[in-house]
């Protein structure tokens, strides 16, 4: 996948939809957007109960399904670290959390932001929510101890599903 090329959707979620790649694979374009994990390895680590772009294969690169975690219903033992950590997409719709054409949200926003599409106002958007999403790590921080990774599992999971440093 390159610029110029023009990527289908035809999933479960999305039928009819496309989307041409206006810069290179893992460019990120503004300086507030610095994400810790590439797509790639976040499904590899394991987010979202193994239930999130399963049925999209045909929109991204094979490789992001190699040694991802994922399985046909939600799973809470394949987050990276064990805890259900999400709410229902009723909820996220609700909380007017669907932005533009990507009705899986955030992570799939990230997804096609990754491999190249832009639609400025919609990236503004999802940058400004992930920016604001920085004050669980600060949370995580100020009351766990260093490296003490069963401290806030599910704030630590959902970190990791906004890829943010769930380390720390």
């Amino acid at each position: 996948m390159r610029p110029g090329d023009t990527i289908s959707v035809n999933d479960r979620m999305q039928q009819g939809y496309s989307y041409v790649l206006e810069a290179p694979a893992g460019r990120i374009d503004d300086a507030a957007f610095t994400p810790h994990f590439t797509p790639e390895q976040m499904l590899e680590m394991g987010i979202f109960e193994g239930r999130y772009i399963n049925d999209c294969r045909g929109e991204f690169p094979g490789i992001w399904y190699e040694r991802a975690k994922i399985a046909a219903k939600p799973d809470p033992a394949l987050n990276f670290f064990g805890v259900k950590s999400r709410q229902p997409l009723s909820e996220w719709r609700r909380k007017g959390w669907i932005l533009g054409p990507d009705p899986r949200g955030w992570f799939q926003w990230y997804c096609r932001y990754y491999l190249g599409r832009r639609l400025p106002e919609v990236d503004r958007r999802q940058i400004g929510r992930w920016r604001a999403f920085r004050r669980h790590a600060a949370q995580v921080k100020a009351n766990c101890d260093q490296n003490d990774l069963s401290c806030r599992p599910r704030q630590r999971q959902a970190l990791l599903q906004w890829s943010y440093d769930c380390m720390i």
